[in-house]
């Protein structure tokens, strides 16, 4: 009696198919750092703000444009992000004309310190009231204590 060699089909096909529960952890736990990070950040030019009464702007809007002027003189724009390359008087109007032709609802606000000669905040009120067309403009301050 002869013996037939059983064959056994042992063939393994690699599968093609991404893992993706690692990458989703990973995902997750960045998502927690950033949860926990981004309150913890201020943006923007370190301004100290004179005191007044004043109403709040609505947390529903969309972010403003911020035009600073910090102690020193120097002109900056944020918008909702951190922005820490000074500017030219001419290029932070342009920027705010370019940023409102994206999104003409946006508010334009002037976050002037509060040791800065005040006809630099009006000249800078003017200039982007009347180069770029934006009616009002507001200005920041800090609640009075």
């Amino acid at each position: 009696m002869s013996q037939v060699p059983i064959r056994r089909n042992n063939k393994r096909r690699p599968v093609a198919e991404i893992n993706v529960v690692p990458y989703i952890d990973v995902m997750l736990v960045l998502l927690v750092i950033f949860m926990i990070t981004a309150p913890l950040i201020t943006a923007g030019v370190d301004v100290e703000l004179p005191q007044a009464n004043a109403e709040p702007v609505s947390a529903n809007d969309e972010p403003p444009l911020i035009a600073s002027i910090d102690a020193s003189g120097n002109y900056y724009l944020s918008v909702g992000e951190s922005r820490d390359q000074a500017l030219e008087p001419h290029e932070l109007v342009e920027l705010i004309a370019a940023h409102r032709k994206l999104n003409p609802n946006a508010k334009v606000m002037i976050n002037g310190d509060r040791n800065v000669a005040y006809d630099k905040v009006v000249r800078l009120m003017v200039m982007i009231q009347s180069e770029t067309g934006i009616e009002s403009v507001g200005l920041m301050t800090d609640p009075e204590e």
